[in-house]
């Protein structure tokens, strides 16, 4: 009961910080807007140019970073946890490539029109790459790794030589394929954010049959859970949350590395607890990533994969290191 309070605690003290993460995301910019303006704007909008800043830029960024950070931190921990892989995620496993590939074919050949067209690739592209790196690398931690980092540099730079050959396709996607929050303020947004939400509330209810996994199949098979059915369920989730997170924002690294380490300290085995940490944690990661991308330079905003890149390739070191070849 005290552990289940300290870890109330904790998940309350995540959200207070995730609220002040979105306040200051709408507040800070590369054009300065005083406190008491940005909440005129909220509550008493006038038309003004920093009210439209406010209103129609900063805050649909800043719901598009909650959302990609959530979808991106549980779809960590989640092939973190399925794999029993601490070097896992879905950039690192080339998921996020393969997603970002079939979005750039697809635009080659005139099939992503639509953002429902581009979701649907985006799907097909993250299931082809991690079932072709988990078979891979499945045998040791660290051979997963190098077999998603391999395939995510042929993916990266394939899909970079068809936007190059077809300037068309290069003016359609040349902002996303950096990974960035800027620039989809004005896009659609209902239908992948309906989605990333339907794979929160699956995650859900997979977290008790996940928890039993993790102690083993033939323990799991001794509660009654579906070892098969949990596997399928786990992998479509993850499939959804980096296949919307990509198509919607463009590939971004290892905020599915960082958070579930961070949350697994706080959370000790429980599967639910993770979860729920990782929900809180990854936007607010991803959000500071993004105020720090448009203020670094005085010149101009630094796409916020470039952030994430320079804040996880020492966690990615520090994992190796930690682990090795061992897994969870």
């Amino acid at each position: 009961m005290r552990t289940d309070l300290k870890r109330s605690a904790i998940l309350a003290g995540a959200v207070v910080l995730l609220v002040a993460a979105a306040g200051a995301s709408v507040a800070v910019g590369a054009q300065a807007i005083a406190p008491a303006e940005v909440w005129r704007a909220l509550a008493d909008h006038a038309g003004t140019n920093d009210h439209l800043i406010v209103r129609e830029v900063r805050v649909p960024r800043t719901v598009l970073g909650v959302c990609v950070g959530a979808a991106l931190g549980l779809s960590g921990a989640l092939v973190q946890t399925l794999t029993r892989n601490p070097l896992a995620e879905p950039g690192v496993m080339g998921v996020t490539a393969g997603a970002g590939f079939a979005i750039t074919l697809g635009g080659v050949l005139g099939l992503a029109g639509s953002q429902a067209a581009q979701l649907a690739l985006a799907f097909a592209g993250a299931v082809l790459a991690a079932l072709l790196v988990y078979a891979v690398g499945r045998t040791a931690p660290l051979r997963l790794v190098l077999a998603g980092i391999a395939l995510s540099s042929v993916l990266a730079g394939v899909s970079l030589g068809l936007r190059l050959m077809l300037p068309d396709v290069f003016d359609e996607f040349r902002f996303w394929s950096v990974g960035a929050l800027a620039g989809r303020e004005q896009a659609p947004m209902a239908l992948p954010l309906l989605l990333i939400a339907a794979a929160l509330v699956g995650a859900l209810l997979v977290a008790r049959s996940l928890n039993t996994l993790v102690l083993g199949e033939q323990v799991a098979q001794g509660l009654g859970s579906h070892v098969t059915r949990t596997r399928v369920s786990v992998l479509v989730i993850v499939t959804v949350l980096a296949g919307a997170a990509t198509a919607v924002a463009g590939p971004i690294a290892f905020v599915g590395l960082m958070v579930p380490h961070l949350a697994r300290r706080l959370a000790g085995a429980s599967i639910p607890w993770l979860m729920a940490y990782t929900v809180a944690l990854g936007p607010i990661l991803l959000l500071v990533s993004d105020i720090g991308s448009r203020v670094l330079l005085p010149t101009g905003e630094v796409p916020v994969s470039v952030v994430t890149a320079f804040l996880g390739g020492p966690v990615l070191i520090w994992a190796v290191r930690r682990y090795g070849a061992g897994g969870l």
